[in-house]
């Protein structure tokens, strides 16, 4: 529970309110502010001019939307006025920007008149590319929003109204299907007759709902036809030929109860009175017209949304226009028309039918969510939102003939990614690779949930052919308790396997100079982590992804002992990407290596360099110490310059520096100014640190400290693909990951085996 100190506290500490404005250019020189401002400036301004669409270029409009109130009907606070809404407005930019990173202005107008509104909207045009509308009363919050489209030529939606009907109507579709009803039968009453209620009403019109089967009831009873007392021409539209006059008759029968009034108004015995596996989306806030317990209890059967996040099914505008401007801004729509609107619901209503992702689960503290009765909608926090609903109103803009812009939505999802994090953008990059070419991946730790869940994805996001190893029955029967579909994934159970006889006999072959007997060799081949290496080495499968439940030495044992290492390599190294706001950085060794040696600092840049260039980053190595070129006496420091030269020798097309600060490393401004003479013109993005201990102590605290997203471990020097987990602390999205790393590195050594046989044929 909230309490009213944390949140005056919230809105109060530090920098008042709740945003800020910030720059996307730089502006620390002479020349910076030139650019900047005068004259640099009056280019742009110049070219405008000429072609006005210019201005999505040159400016920020095209990204930027103005959160408009009068303060009229404010949450459920009702008339407070502008300035007491104003907290709400930047409330309403925050989310803008934390889900779809869409920029804001909120704008507070102090009118009740709803032409001066109009007016001073209207005005604002040449500044926003779209106008959100926000806690403006009903019923001249209807006749705001139709005049404003009208005469605009930039998409104004006003989301207290649209916002909860798109949500609610994607819970009614997959509600609908789960009861076995029909649109065009369903008996709907609506308890509320404002802004939300009526235009949820005529959105399900949409979905084939009839007029005649919708009964709306406001503080009077049902509105019905003939009704003076409290009527204005919207609710009229919905006036009904009945002669039932309040809540409770309406919903005797009703399929569909969709309550925007205010809480406790719905008892269990008007829940009883409902027709077979009733629908009831109680959406009052912060109380629902019935508590989600009370509902359950009067009919088992039911299925039950409300506004609250402590319930299944959550109704939330959140959902909805955040992703609904970002398509429609980013095809520079110059409406949000109907069909856009159902795309929206659409959208919302497949996503609910897919595999959860475990970040999502893990951040509401569930086990698991799948589509049934409680989970209908999908969670605010899904990432994947902004990829299929985004995507689902911009096709839906070009198709009726509102964008301006067309884009390839292919690449689109792609860009929407990005936006997400340059954490997102790599991984898209990557799977997009594996999913062009799938290879076999096998997972020595097949029993375990997450494995289980990761492959299930894997193979549906055709990323990799996972091959699950260990007990089949117990694999089944844990997939069965995950209600997972494991249809078309290979399953191996190591003891009964029919390679069993030929592995032992192989890994005896390596290992009986090593002091390793036939029995001892029968016996390891029975593990799952001694077979999944074994399957790699012989090309029974591409490459292999372990480690969630055990600790990293007991699952790179097993990898050494099987696997060789590439030619010429005589370490394998740990290698992490971290992702920042804005950058990528690469370090190593930060797993394998405690105390290298120069020749093995040597081997893990070349390493490390060669697996970022994979990734598409160009290398600029740096070798960090305690000492900037020379400045402390010490071994470390003198190993780690020897190590340079020893990479310089080796590769002399790298790009590499040291030994330097770490601070120095990372920042342009600092070499230039005090080392002009270093290799690196510019900051480096590959570090090699001097030992484990510093480079595993460092990724640790800015993965924490700075919030970096950290990719990895990324296993270095062996001769096929096998990448570990880190023990307990990876999740389902971390296995995917490095299964799509471990494709990507499947097809390297494919591609490179062919460029190999290609010049050996024309020698």
């Amino acid at each position: 529970m909230i309490t009213k100190k944390q949140a005056l506290d919230y809105h109060s500490e530090g920098r008042p309110g709740k945003i800020e404005v910030s720059t996307t250019k730089r502006c620390e020189t002479q020349h910076d502010l030139a650019l900047a401002y005068t004259p640099g400036v009056a280019t742009p301004c110049l070219e405008i001019q000429k072609k006005p669409e210019l201005a999505s270029l040159y400016t920020a409009k095209a990204n930027l939307v103005g959160v408009v109130t009068n303060g009229t009907a404010v949450l459920g606070l009702g008339d407070i006025g502008p300035l007491a809404g104003k907290p709400v407005m930047e409330g309403k930019g925050v989310l803008f920007k934390r889900f779809s990173d869409v920029d804001v202005f909120d704008i507070e107008l102090n009118t009740h008149d709803p032409e001066e509104l109009i007016k001073a909207v209207k005005l604002l045009e040449p500044t926003f590319g779209g106008i959100n509308l926000e806690d403006i009363k009903a019923p001249e919050c209807f006749e705001i929003e139709e005049r404003l489209i009208e005469e605009m030529n930039i998409p104004v939606f006003h989301d207290d109204q649209h916002g909860t009907a798109i949500i609610s109507a994607a819970g009614l579709i997959n509600a609908v299907e789960l009861t076995g009803k029909k649109m065009e039968n369903l008996k709907i009453v609506i308890s509320g007759a404002g802004a939300a209620a009526i235009a949820s009403a005529i959105h399900y019109l949409r979905f084939g709902v009839r007029r005649e089967n919708i009964l709306l009831c406001d503080s009077k009873g049902v509105v019905y036809k003939g009704r003076k007392a409290g009527m204005n021409k919207y609710k009229a539209k919905f006036a009904a030929e009945t002669s039932l006059r309040t809540l409770k008759e309406a919903m005797v029968g009703a399929d569909v109860f969709l309550g925007m009034s205010k809480g406790g108004l719905v008892t269990k015995a008007m829940v009883r009175s409902m027709a077979d596996n009733p629908i009831v989306f109680a959406m009052a806030n912060p109380d629902p017209e019935i508590s989600y317990p009370d509902a359950k209890a009067a009919r088992p059967d039911v299925i039950m949304a409300t506004g609250r996040s402590d319930f299944p099914n959550q109704i939330n505008n959140v959902l909805g226009f955040p992703f609904i401007f970002r398509g429609a801004l980013d095809v520079h729509a110059t409406k949000i028309n109907d069909e856009m609107k159902i795309a929206a619901s659409r959208a919302l209503a497949a996503l609910a039918k897919e595999s959860v992702p475990e970040e999502v689960t893990r951040a509401y503290g569930l086990d698991t969510l799948e589509f049934g009765p409680d989970y209908i909608i999908p969670k605010p926090f899904d990432p994947r939102v902004l990829t299929w609903e985004a995507v689902a109103v911009a096709k839906a803009a070009m198709d009726t003939g509102v964008a301006t812009h067309h884009l390839n939505l292919e690449k689109y999802r792609d860009q929407l990614e990005a936006r997400l994090g340059k954490s997102r953008e790599l991984l898209r990059l990557i799977i997009n690779k594996a999913q062009n070419n799938p290879k076999r991946i096998v997972f020595p730790e097949g029993e375990c949930d997450k494995i289980i869940r990761a492959s299930y994805q894997i193979q549906k996001e055709g990323i990799a052919k996972p091959i699950l190893l260990g007990n089949i029955e117990k694999i089944k029967a844990e997939a069965e308790r995950l209600r997972i579909n494991l249809k078309g994934i290979k399953m191996i159970d190591p003891e009964n396997s029919k390679s069993q006889k030929k592995y032992v006999s192989v890994l005896h072959d390596l290992r009986n100079r090593k002091g390793m007997t036939r029995r001892r060799a029968k016996s390891l081949m029975t593990r799952p982590n001694y077979f999944g290496p074994m399957m790699v080495n012989l090309g029974d499968a591409d490459g292999m992804v372990s480690g969630i439940t055990q600790n990293y030495p007991d699952t790179l044992r097993p990898a050494l002992q099987v696997l060789k290492l590439q030619d010429g390599i005589q370490h394998v190294a740990g290698m992490y990407i971290l992702v920042f706001k804005n950058k990528i950085k690469v370090f190593a060794d930060v797993t394998v290596n405690i105390d290298p040696s120069a020749e093995t600092l040597k081997e893990i840049a070349i390493l490390t360099a060669e697996k970022a260039k994979q990734f598409g980053i160009d290398p600029r190595i740096a070798l960090v110490s305690s000492s900037n070129f020379g400045s402390v006496k010490h071994e470390k420091a003198a190993l780690t310059k020897k190590a340079v030269e020893l990479i310089r020798q080796a590769r002399p097309d790298l790009c590499v520096d040291g030994e330097m600060h770490a601070d120095v490393a990372v920042s342009t401004e600092l070499l230039q100014k005090h080392f002009p003479f270093s290799y690196l013109k510019e900051e480096a993005n590959v570090l090699i640190f001097p030992d484990l201990t510093s480079g595993n102590i460092s990724y640790k605290l800015l993965k924490q400290l700075a919030n970096a997203t950290a990719i990895g471990p990324i296993l270095l020097g062996l001769s096929k693909p096998v990448h570990l987990l880190q023990f307990a602390d990876s999740s389902v999205e971390d296995v995917v990951n490095m299964t799509a790393i471990a494709v990507a590195d499947a097809q390297h050594l494919e591609t490179q085996k062919i460029l190999m046989e290609f010049k050996d044929a024309n020698k």
